[in-house]
């Protein structure tokens, strides 16, 4: 088998055999629509199959693997939400890498952008330990939740239109199931702050017009379904391109998350 059977003992797994699968766009919005509690949405997004592509790209890197990670078991299945139930802070990326979350099962975990972010959440006080390497490590997350705007390893980091839209059902049903604790929402690049628009609007938050552009510390005021305050970060992602360069380096991400402590409060 080319990935992990759910409900097989790999740590966090929120499935079991009995998890209904989508195994199209329409049993997507259908399965995250019905479901009412995180677990049933995460089991549900752990098992999707929505996306033939997607399916097929998955489930050959965690077949064929990286030679540093020959010895190990691949998770490669979809990665879902983790972290907090009741999150002050939803930090939202675009996608698991092959060799990172397809491989670990958890967002982040086991890869170079996963190793800048925990680091900085760390010494933000939003992460128990320095380094997140893999499922069951002891990591955690305080007072924050992670999600992928789409929730499999894409070839290229590159999904395609349809594949973006079969997926936000999940997202924007995340985003609604966490929105009476939430307070801060960081999108990590431009492809997550395109994706957090329509997703907010369909959890129920109130958006300004005209759209603000994304930036490293954009900074936008919402208003939640209960009338709350809320705010979206921009923060630049902290690809391999982007630390390597200087476009994002540790103390950019200390102060973009420093603000987001601020502004839920602490």
């Amino acid at each position: 088998m080319t990935y992990v059977p759910p409900g097989s003992g790999w740590p966090g797994d929120p499935a079991t055999p009995a998890t209904p699968v989508a195994r199209d766009p329409a049993e997507v919005r259908e399965l995250a629509e019905s479901s009412r509690t995180l677990a049933e949405l995460t089991a549900a997004q752990s098992v999707c199959r929505a996306c033939p592509r997607l399916v097929e790209w998955r489930e050959e890197a965690a077949t064929v693997k990286r030679r540093a990670f020959a010895a190990e078991t691949y998770w490669g299945r979809p990665i879902a939400g983790w972290g907090e139930e009741k999150p002050e802070v939803l930090i939202v990326g675009l996608a698991p890498a092959a060799h990172g979350g397809n491989r670990t099962g958890r967002i982040f975990t086991g890869d170079r952008s996963g190793d800048w972010l925990f680091a900085s959440l760390y010494r933000t006080g939003m992460a128990v330990q320095e380094t997140s390497v893999r499922a069951g490590d002891g990591q955690r997350l305080v007072g924050a939740r992670m999600v992928a705007a789409v929730r499999c390893a894409p070839p290229a980091n590159k999904p395609d239109p349809s594949e973006r839209a079969a997926c936000f059902p999940w997202l924007a049903r995340e985003i609604a199931l966490v929105s009476g604790s939430l307070r801060v929402v960081v999108a990590l690049g431009g492809f997550a702050w395109q994706a957090l628009w329509p997703a907010l609007k369909d959890a129920g938050y109130a958006l300004p017009r005209p759209r603000p552009p994304f930036g490293h510390g954009a900074e936008v005021p919402l208003t939640s379904p209960d009338g709350r305050s809320a705010y979206l970060l921009g923060c630049y992602h902290p690809s391999q391109q982007n630390t390597f360069t200087g476009r994002v380096t540790a103390e950019m991400l200390d102060t973009l998350f420093s603000r987001a402590n601020v502004l839920r409060g602490l």
